[in-house]
C-alpha cells in the first residue's frame, strides 16, 4: 500500500493534473496468521480515526486477507464501520477495502472466472477462494506462495510472478490475479503477464487504486498498471460495493 499504491498515482500525474499526499496509520502484524489478521482488523478503528484527523479524501484499507478471513461479504460490514469512524471524527470520508477493491475490480472487468496467485498459507488461500466464490467470482486454479512472514512478502521478487501465472490453469479465465495481496509486489510484473498470457490481469494494489480513484469521482485511469487502470474503465461505477 505504501509503495505501490504511490507509483501507480505518481504514473497518473504524468498523465492528468491531479496530485496526491499520502498518510498512513499502521495496524500491526508480523506474520500472516488466523490470529494475527484478527488482532489487526480490531485495530483498524484507531487507524481510521487517526488518518480522519488529517482529513484525507478517502480511505484505503490495505490488508486483503485480514477482511476476509473475518467472515463472507465483510469488506462492507469494514467499509461502513470504519466510514462512520471517520464521520464521527468529523472528517467523513469514503473507504476503499482491498478485498472490496479485487471484488470490485473483477466485477468492473465482468471477469466471471479467474486464476490467481497468493503469497499466504494454502488454508488462507483457500479463504481468499473462498469469499471470491461467494461475490460470484469462480476461481479456477490458485497458488499458495506459503510465505509465513509478512515483510518476506514484501520482499519476494516479482519478476517470477508472470512465469507462476503462466503455470496456472488459465486458459477459460477471464483475467488473472497476479497478487491477490497489496503487501506482495506485482506492479512492474502486470504487463508483462498480461501479454504473456493474453488476458487482463489486476493485482490487489491496482484494483485498489481503481477504486479508490473512483471514490474520489476522478477517472481510474494510470499507465504501467494493467488493463483495469487502462482507461477502458475510467469512468466505471463503484462495484462490489
Amino acid at each position: 500500500m505504501e509503495t505501490e499504491v504511490p507509483a501507480i498515482l505518481r504514473a497518473r500525474e504524468a498523465i492528468a493534473p491531479e496530485r496526491f499526499t499520502f498518510h498512513s496509520s499502521r495496524m500491526r502484524m508480523t506474520h500472516v496468521t488466523a490470529e494475527q489478521l484478527k488482532a489487526m482488523d480490531a485495530d483498524s478503528d484507531r487507524c481510521a480515526v487517526e488518518l480522519s484527523d488529517a482529513r484525507v479524501d478517502v480511505l484505503g484499507y490495505a490488508c486483503l486477507v485480514a477482511i476476509m478471513s473475518m467472515g463472507l461479504g465483510y469488506h462492507r460490514v469494514s467499509q461502513d464501520r470504519l466510514h462512520t469512524r471517520t464521520a464521527d471524527n468529523g472528517a467523513p470520508a469514503p473507504v476503499v477495502t482491498s478485498a472490496g477493491a479485487l471484488v470490485g475490480g473483477l466485477h468492473t472487468l465482468g471477469a466471471k472466472k479467474v486464476a490467481l496467485v497468493a503469497p499466504y498459507m494454502r488454508p488462507l488461500t483457500r479463504t481468499v477462494v473462498d469469499y471470491l466464490t461467494h461475490e460470484g467470482i469462480e476461481v479456477l486454479d490458485h497458488t499458495s506462495l506459503e510465505i509465513p512472514g509478512n515483510l518476506d512478502v514484501a520482499a519476494h521478487d516479482p519478476a517470477g510472478l508472470p512465469a507462476i501465472a503462466e503455470r496456472l490453469d488459465h486458459a477459460d479465465a477471464d483475467a488473472v490475479v497476479l497478487s491477490a495481496c497489496v503487501q506482495m509486489p506485482s506492479l512492474s510484473a502486470i504487463e508483462e503477464a498480461q501479454q504473456l498470457l493474453g488476458k487482463p490481469v489486476v493485482s490487489a494494489a491496482a484494483c485498489t487504486v481503481h477504486q479508490m480513484l473512483r471514490a474520489l469521482g476522478l477517472p481510474a485511469v494510470a499507465p504501467g498498471a494493467g488493463h483495469l487502470l487502462s482507461g477502458a474503465y475510467a469512468e466505471a461505477p463503484l462495484a462490489g460495493q
